[in-house]
């Protein structure tokens, strides 16, 4: 698989994150699950023609879009632009709104913003090498073998436990 991402080598700095990130991120979710916290965030769908840009983060096994938590008094649009430009170094685009979906996932209630955008070619990505450590554009055909987290499931419109 072509690499899509400017590759830099990865700092102590950013491989101590991962490793904080991976060892933390179970114990936050067994948290979540006990408290079932409510959480609002935003996700953006990136088109390149027909296939979607997915990126992989050093803290689980599923590929995601771009995105993350909305900041109190921010809103979905800007905290969208936001994690697209820290997690792959992405601005300046217009989003188009599509939709929402609410599930509990990750023990949290959750209640994620959709966003898309579409190109006609990929951009240069910039991955922050600590969160997100890589990045894949996926055809139609090929999503269906690929593990997604369960947002991006709901985007998709695809049932996980089949």
């Amino acid at each position: 698989m072509p690499s899509l991402e400017q590759v830099r080598p990865a700092t102590l700095v950013d491989s101590v994150w991962r490793l904080v990130l991976r060892l933390g991120f179970p114990f936050v979710r067994a948290w979540w699950h006990l408290r079932r916290p409510r959480h609002e965030g935003a996700l953006v769908a990136i088109y390149v023609g027909r296939s979607l840009l997915l990126v992989k983060s050093s803290y689980r096994a599923e590929w995601n879009f771009p995105g993350g938590s909305i900041r109190p008094g921010e809103t979905p649009d800007a905290a969208a632009r936001r994690e697209m430009e820290e997690e792959i170094g992405v601005s300046t685009h217009a989003l188009l709104p599509a939709g929402s979906a609410c599930g509990i996932w990750d023990g949290r209630r959750d209640r994620v913003h959709f966003f898309e955008l579409h190109l006609d070619c990929i951009p240069e990505l910039r991955l922050d090498n600590r969160e997100i450590v890589a990045a894949h554009l996926a055809s139609p055909e090929e999503l269906h073998g690929i593990a997604l987290t369960e947002a991006v499931a709901a985007y998709l419109g695809r049932d996980l436990n089949i």
